[in-house]
């Protein structure tokens, strides 16, 4: 697959030949679909909690004798019945985290990336870097390559000046190459990959 080559002016700069079997495979949402899930389970904090009676602040002593009253036979005030008292079977500090083969996650990443290219959503620059730190000069770059919801994957390390005045920006994500993933990729409309980029990921996932 040939893709033109673009600086961050939007001016020509050649072309590449992208790898098919990493840019040109079938797209295959299931795989999509349960790599995505996999990475949203693992950022879920899991610190949701709530008291067992153990943890329950108050009295141990038991409200009244056990017959002779006429009521129900209780042992602890602190009991789900009453109110302010524990919950039974609820939500404890845990991690979501599940396993998935790594032959999965590879093979997701590349339909990502042949997702992207298929749909013409992928642009390669030259380089992803600017002189000066200054988001207003890149967002009119931006609006040069008409780039409203992207994201950008650089090489081993991103260019600070670019990664400073992207930060600011909705929408406009930064990455090195080795953090390339399938929800970051999926997530923003276009993909913009640089030279090295590009030439990285072949190297990974060929």
């Amino acid at each position: 697959m040939k893709l033109d080559i673009s600086t961050i002016d939007a001016k020509a700069a050649g072309s590449i030949d992208l790898a098919d079997e990493v840019f040109g495979v079938e797209v295959r949402n299931d795989l999509l679909a349960r790599t995505i899930n996999w990475q949203l389970a693992k950022r879920r904090s899991g610190n949701h909690k709530t008291k067992g009676i153990s943890e329950i602040q108050g009295t141990t002593k038991k409200p009244y004798a056990q017959k002779g009253t006429g009521r129900a036979r209780q042992g602890s005030l602190r009991s789900p019945q009453f109110r302010g008292g524990a919950r039974i079977f609820g939500p404890v500090v845990r991690s979501h985290e599940y396993d998935l083969p790594k032959k999965i996650r590879v093979q997701a990443l590349k339909c990502a990336l042949s997702a992207k290219a298929a749909a013409g959503q992928l642009i390669v620059l030259d380089a992803a870097a600017v002189p000066t730190p200054k988001t207003k000069e890149l967002v009119a770059c931006l609006g040069k390559l008409k780039l409203v919801s992207a994201l950008f994957v650089g090489g081993a390390e991103l260019d600070k000046n670019f990664a400073l005045a992207a930060r600011n920006i909705p929408h406009i994500d930064v990455l090195p190459s080795a953090g390339a993933n399938v929800y970051d990729i999926m997530r923003r409309d276009m993909l913009v990959l640089t030279k090295d980029a590009v030439a990285q990921l072949e190297a990974r996932l060929k």
